[in-house]
């Protein structure tokens, strides 16, 4: 039940890499809780934005993996916020106390669309260099809930954590993936009623992502795209950890997809 909770990588993630807590609004009951890896030279990291269920530990394999191959990462949990704008806005004040520029994001579901809409929201003073997406949308009519949106934060913990639950993978699955199932189960029940109802408010509430505003932003569904930005200021690693024969590959790489776009 609590193989991965109590595995030797999530220990070691726990006690090699400190939480911290960052409050950028005026009310300081809103907290922002991260994982902060990897060279702090880096100007340009990947910042993992958590599902529903999720907070800033789920992606701690991620952070391991990508650390150790000089990525500087933040893996992080939003503060209790009821407005996709007070969101952008408050995110935008985390990325300023950071003193962040510009930054990739990686979202799950509830942080995808999150990453989606921070990048809409930044769009004429851009702050989001690429976003990859995993299992996410830019539509919240989806899921059928607009009219129920705003009725969240009436219901109690576990009617919420039930409605969560209920899109989790039922039936037959392999080890890995009960695994995991088990550990966001973990995660979830860490949830209060105010972050959780908060949460589903900002997944269900009515409204959608303006493609021609994110145009520019590099996409990428699911799949870890930071080697297309190796050698340049947008690099999320540190340049000591990429080789000269892989950086001579990437300008290559550039240079024809360069050449195929003058013949277009």
């Amino acid at each position: 039940m609590d193989e991965i909770k109590e595995s030797p990588d999530y220990s070691w993630f726990r006690s090699t890499v400190p939480l911290k807590r960052i409050i950028v609004d005026d009310d300081d009951s809103k907290v922002w809780s991260l994982y902060d890896a990897g060279p702090k030279s880096v100007r340009c990291p990947i910042i993992f934005l958590p599902p529903v269920s999720g907070t800033s530990e789920v992606f701690f394999q991620q952070v391991l993996a990508l650390t150790g191959w000089g990525y500087r990462v933040i893996s992080l949990q939003y503060p209790v916020y009821w407005d996709l704008m007070e969101f952008c806005d408050g995110f935008r004040k985390l990325l300023d106390h950071l003193q962040l520029d510009k930054v990739h994001l990686f979202g799950a579901s509830l942080g995808g669309f999150l990453a989606q809409k921070f990048a809409e929201c930044t769009h004429k003073s851009p702050r989001v260099h690429s976003l990859i997406l995993c299992n996410s949308f830019s539509d919240t009519s989806i899921f059928h809930q607009t009219w129920t949106a705003n009725s969240f934060w009436l219901m109690p913990a576990f009617l919420l954590k039930k409605i969560v639950l209920g899109n989790f993978a039922k039936g037959p699955v392999d080890p890995k993936m009960a695994d995991a199932i088990d550990f966001m189960v973990d995660r979830l029940e860490s949830l209060n009623q105010s972050e959780l109802a908060s949460r589903l408010t900002l997944n269900c509430q009515n409204s959608y992502v303006e493609p021609h505003k994110i145009k520019d932003v590099a996409v990428t569904i699911i799949d870890i795209h930071m080697r297309q930005f190796h050698g340049t200021r947008y690099a999320a690693i540190n340049p000591a950890m990429v080789s000269a024969e892989e950086l001579e590959v990437h300008k290559c790489h550039l240079s024809s997809n360069q050449d195929s776009e003058d013949y277009q």
